[in-house]
């Protein structure tokens, strides 16, 4: 199957080829080194999402990731969204030194 996806992509003129692992240890260190726009994985197993998908795509949101399964003809492709969410305001001084403080407070979580 790798020779098959390699041989597929190699040759288009619009997708380069950064990195290749043939062991999956490997892959979050390849990833942190080349910063690729779409990882292709094997997928084993069911179809439920890997785990090495969640790490990764919450590092690095922008990134892809196929999933292909050879021996069951299937693929599944991953990728990060952002949640925006939304809360009211009270339209004075001290509704808008709330709303800063919830800001830094939620900001400070986040690291």
């Amino acid at each position: 199957m790798r020779d098959l996806v390699l041989e597929t992509i190699s040759g288009q003129p619009d997708i380069e080829i950064v990195g290749e692992v043939h062991d999956d240890s490997k892959i979050a260190e390849l990833v942190e080194q080349t910063r690729p726009d779409c990882l292709i994985i094997e997928l084993r197993g069911s179809d439920d999402r890997p785990g090495i998908c969640d790490v990764l795509l919450e590092r690095y949101p922008q990134m892809r990731i196929l999933a292909l399964a050879p021996d069951r003809n299937s693929s599944i492709y991953f990728w990060a969204s952002l949640d925006i969410h939304a809360n009211r305001v009270e339209a004075s001084e001290e509704g808008v030194l709330q709303a800063v403080r919830s800001c830094v407070a939620m900001a400070g979580r986040a690291q």
